[in-house]
């Protein structure tokens, strides 16, 4: 019996291995999962025919078309954690928007939904709506809610954790109290998980988008905020009590104007989305938009162009300060303010070229995010698809049970 016990820990421990490996992944080879888990490729291929028993895995075509190892010969056959294992959903509060998105095991897309509305001054009507669009959503995705396996949530504003808390009342007035953790889950009936909408970036951009493969990079995410987030190792680094990344609340001048965190001289007064419009509303005389900005800066509008260019050279010195810091092999730009292109990105890598050390400047690249508006609904997904991966393994192992 013990003997029995200890292979049936043993069988239980690399059935985990792997369904953490999917779940990271989304889709995998055999050969994949072996690097990724240590496993040899048999124990790999007899836990996969294990949950292939099970109707939790599923053969899917290699889209890419790639060969085998050597290059030659047959492509190898991916899997995928099948739709049956489970969903997750994700959430994002915009300051102006509601966002749910559900995906399943393999990080496919099955149903986003989005709504304007003012997050802001509204608590309750921002709760009201995710809720609605999320069953909306699941029933568009066609998965039953007793198979989500877990929500994610992201808010723009600073998160404490562990409870999930918003930290600022300045930045979110409207959510004074409110412990949007424990209500959205009381209201949906599902564990639910709370990030800020610059982590959830850049979760996304790691699972998604131009982080896929990388250990360490920055993601920045400039918009009526400024924040980041840190992926160090593979894995997002929140600080002790998640608050790490609130960049835009650094210093730059002592005398200069009153930030909304009721310090003076922050980055936010000047580069954050509201600077920037504010600057070319007055040279103009009209009230413009973060898009309007954009758009007078593409079509040659030498104010807006000077605006934005100054923005990111603002932005390029706490980048630089970051990579100082940290080192990171790539600092990927978000949020409103990177559909500028080239106009914010040139200025940044200029400033953080002539202002951090010469060895973490050429150790670095700079690049804009790949996913757009949609970057923190897909974070919110991701937190739940990747971290922390125990839950996910721990779910799918249980139906696995269930279904042996």
């Amino acid at each position: 019996m013990r003997e029995s016990g200890s292979l049936r820990s043993l069988r239980d421990a690399n059935r985990r291995r792997v369904i953490e490996a999917l779940g990271q992944r989304g889709v995998a080879s055999r050969a994949d999962l072996a690097r990724a888990t240590g496993l040899s490729r048999s124990t790999v291929s007899t836990v996969v025919a294990d949950l292939q028993r099970a109707g939790l895995v599923s053969e899917r075509p290699d889209a890419n078309g790639a060969t085998s190892e050597a290059g030659v010969g047959r492509p190898p056959v991916l899997i995928a954690l099948d739709r049956s294992a489970g969903g997750v959903v994700g959430i994002d509060f915009g300051h102006s928007h509601v966002a749910v998105a559900v995906a399943d095991l393999s990080h496919e897309v099955l149903a986003e939904l989005w709504q304007d509305i003012d997050v802001d001054h509204a608590a309750t009507d921002g709760l009201d709506t995710a809720v609605r669009l999320v069953e909306e959503a699941l029933a568009e995705a066609g998965i039953p809610q007793d198979r989500v396996l877990g929500v994610g949530m992201g808010v723009p504003g600073p998160i404490h954790l562990p409870g999930g808390t918003v930290g600022s009342t300045s930045i979110l007035p409207g959510w004074v109290g409110v412990d949007a953790r424990a209500v959205m889950s009381e209201r949906l009936g599902l564990p639910v998980r709370v990030e800020n909408d610059a982590n959830l970036g850049a979760l996304a951009e790691l699972v998604f988008g131009a982080g896929r493969g990388l250990g360490d990079f920055v993601y920045i995410k400039a918009s009526s905020g400024i924040g980041a987030g840190f992926v160090v190792g593979g894995k997002l680094h929140r600080g002790v009590g998640g608050t790490a990344g609130e960049i835009g609340h650094t210093q730059f001048r002592g005398g200069g104007d009153v930030c909304r965190c009721g310090n003076r001289g922050c980055l936010e007064t000047t580069a954050a989305a509201g600077a920037i419009t504010s600057a070319v509303s007055a040279g103009r005389g009209e009230v413009v938009t973060v898009a309007r900005v954009i758009e007078l800066a593409e079509s040659g509008d030498a104010l807006a162009q000077r605006v934005l260019a100054d923005a990111g050279r603002e932005i390029g010195i706490a980048v630089a300060n970051l990579c100082n810091l940290l080192n990171p092999e790539r600092v990927i730009v978000g949020g409103d303010l990177s559909a500028a292109g080239d106009v914010l990105l040139a200025p940044i890598v200029q400033s953080l070229r002539r202002h951090a050390i010469p060895t973490a400047a050429a150790d670095v690249d700079v690049v804009a995010g790949r996913l757009g508006k949609r970057a923190e609904v897909m974070g919110a997904l991701a937190v739940v698809l990747r971290e922390p991966q125990h839950e996910l393994a721990s779910s799918v192992a249980e139906a696995v049970g269930d279904r042996a």
